[in-house]
């Protein structure tokens, strides 16, 4: 990029990455280098199917990159050979023929969640139990090609101060975040604001070994985005956010993954397709927020100091928001990916999410000043 660039020119660049699709005839992983930004730093841009991995795996992957996590004692590097059309045959056989023999069990694992729902004195989450009727929104309608991006860093004390004395987890704070920024956008863009209900992904497998494949699922927890109160936000969020995990554990935290296996790719393939080209709202979830917990330690690659990393997932069918929060030694990193027709500028869900946590400060009685991230670029 044209020097010194810093976080907005980055965050375009990352856009313009994000609005290529992979290429199908390579493997589904692309990297970029990107040089010319503020103050001698470089970037690097790592695109990768979800397919490949999920945000535990991709996390310790970068770990083991930045060499943060054990890894095979490197020598001199020689590529595996690519395998043959006959062994990428065979593979995928003897893959399914696992996937078979698993049947009995997924029946039997369905059938004790069943089980426990039924003798549970609790009732499962309302969000889950509701009709898919989402209500339509700015966020909800048929996706551009067009990828846009945007970051932000918050002081991870801050938050976890923050946290703390509202009797919240980092998780809630990021929900209620989110949905104070999405109140704000919902009164510019659509001139009210309702409930909103997020797709928030849960894994079951932080094995730090793990660097590939995908063990997680997602649970719906209901936004109040109609609240003007900052602190009923983060204690609703609070409130939905367990309820949804009850709910999680009682039908079994496995029980989508292991019926998605089953799912033909040929078929799963035509209905995505074709729910990403129909001209309407998603009718299961308004947005995808996910909160990664990244590395604690800061990483090296050679020489150069990684100073920051930021991570977001795929947007899904008619839902053109996406919000994706990593942490990483004393940091909180905001990224949102946006379509080309969700908002004017993805900075505005950013700003929306800063805003709304000096709002909650504010309102707990803490400071407003935020603590400086020394080590983050400036803010866009």
């Amino acid at each position: 990029m044209r020097a010194p660039g810093g976080r907005r020119e980055l965050d375009e660049a990352v856009g313009e990455i994000a609005s290529t699709p992979l290429n199908r005839d390579h493997p589904l992983w692309e990297m970029y280098f990107v040089e010319g930004l503020a103050n001698h730093r470089i970037a690097v841009v790592a695109k990768i199917h979800h397919a490949l991995a999920d945000g535990v795996a991709s996390a310790n992957m970068m770990a083991r990159g930045m060499d943060l996590l054990p890894g095979p004692e490197v020598g001199r590097y020689v590529p595996d050979p690519a395998p043959t059309k006959r062994q990428l045959l065979s593979a995928a056989f003897i893959d399914h023929l696992r996937h078979l023999g698993r049947i009995p069990a997924t029946i039997r694992y369905t059938t004790q969640g069943l089980g426990r729902v039924r003798r549970s004195s609790r009732k499962l989450s309302p969000a889950l139990t509701m009709p898919f009727t989402p209500p339509p929104t700015f966020m909800n309608h048929r996706l551009t090609p067009e990828r846009r991006f945007a970051t932000a860093t918050l002081a991870l004390i801050d938050v976890k101060a923050t946290a703390k004395l509202l009797g919240a987890t980092i998780n809630d704070m990021v929900l209620a975040m989110s949905t104070g920024a999405l109140r704000t956008l919902l009164l510019r863009y659509d001139g009210k604001a309702e409930p909103l209900l997020a797709s928030v992904p849960v894994s079951y497998d932080f094995s730090p070994e793990r660097i590939s494949g995908n063990r997680f699922t997602g649970m719906l927890v209901a936004l109040p985005a109609d609240s003007d109160d900052p602190l009923q936000r983060v204690r609703v969020c609070h409130e939905n956010a367990v309820s949804a995990k009850e709910s999680h554990q009682l039908l079994g935290p496995e029980l989508i993954s292991r019926w998605a296996a089953y799912w033909p790719p040929a078929g799963a393939e035509a209905l995505f397709r074709w729910l990403s080209e129909r001209d309407g709202q998603n009718k299961v979830l308004n947005l995808n927020i996910s909160n990664v917990p990244g590395p604690r330690e800061r990483g090296r690659v050679g020489a150069a100091l990684v100073t920051e990393i930021y991570s977001v997932g795929p947007l899904t069918a008619g839902s053109g928001l996406n919000i994706t929060v990593w942490s990483y030694v004393d940091q909180l990193n905001i990224s949102v990916l946006t379509d080309g027709s969700t908002v004017q500028d993805p900075h505005e869900v950013t700003a929306g999410m800063i805003a709304d946590f000096i709002e909650i400060r504010r309102a707990a009685g803490l400071s407003v000043e935020l603590t400086v991230v020394e080590s983050a670029m400036a803010q866009a």
